[in-house]
């Protein structure tokens, strides 16, 4: 059996369209059912729903054969896993975002204070523009932060942009393009690889059709 992890949340919907649409269903309603593993109805597939910051995880230690997580995400878990497959869904951009008319390095102290949950991706991006860089970890409403004073810049993902600028907040720069993608266990990459790559290569048609149309 094939062990599939799912994030819950904003790509669930579509993540689960995409297994059906290569003929992996379940006999309920994943997305609103309070279980956290499914069987599919073919028997041969299993999935299981975690946090989104977690799929790397789960994936990387081999609780999980293969997941469909956000490339933020994956590139924020520094986990060791296959990335075989971009997927079509799930479209939107980590940016740095400040208050309307703010520069990315301006500040009135000599080091930038960053609100983020992506510390490690952050890091790196003003590291490389050799802007010193105070993070400030959190876990939901980054927006916030600004506006309260507890930092100068957001780092988060942005699909419309409507939130930031409900805020007051506008994008800087973006840091990168982020859409879904498919992440493989290296382990199951090569004890269950008839099975890994029949669902990569269902799952890349799949995809390929629709960027098509």
């Amino acid at each position: 059996m094939l062990v599939i992890a799912l994030a819950k949340g904003r790509l669930l919907d579509k993540s689960l369209d995409l297994l059906a649409s290569a003929g992996i269903r379940f006999s309920e309603d994943v997305s609103t059912s309070r279980k956290l593993i499914f069987d599919a109805q073919d028997g041969k597939h299993r999935v299981v729903l975690v946090k989104p910051a977690d799929v790397p995880t789960y994936v990387e230690y081999g609780a999980a054969d293969a997941g469909i997580a956000g490339l933020d995400v994956v590139l924020e878990s520094r986990a060791d896993l296959v990335q075989p497959l971009a997927l079509n869904f799930g479209l939107c951009k980590l940016a740095v975002a400040a208050p309307a008319g703010v520069e990315l390095s301006a500040s009135e102290n000599p080091t930038v204070q960053v609100a983020t949950k992506y510390p490690h991706i952050t890091m790196e991006y003003f590291n490389a523009r050799g802007i010193p860089v105070e993070l400030i970890y959190l876990s939901g409403s980054i927006e916030l932060a600004p506006l309260l004073g507890l930092a100068d810049r957001i780092v988060d993902l942005v699909e419309s942009g409507r939130t930031l600028k409900e805020n007051g907040l506008e994008i800087v720069e973006v840091i990168l393009e982020s859409s879904a993608r498919l992440v493989v266990n290296r382990a199951s990459y090569q004890t269950k690889r008839a099975e890994v790559l029949k669902f990569m290569e269902t799952l890349n048609q799949l995809t390929s059709c629709a960027s098509s149309t």
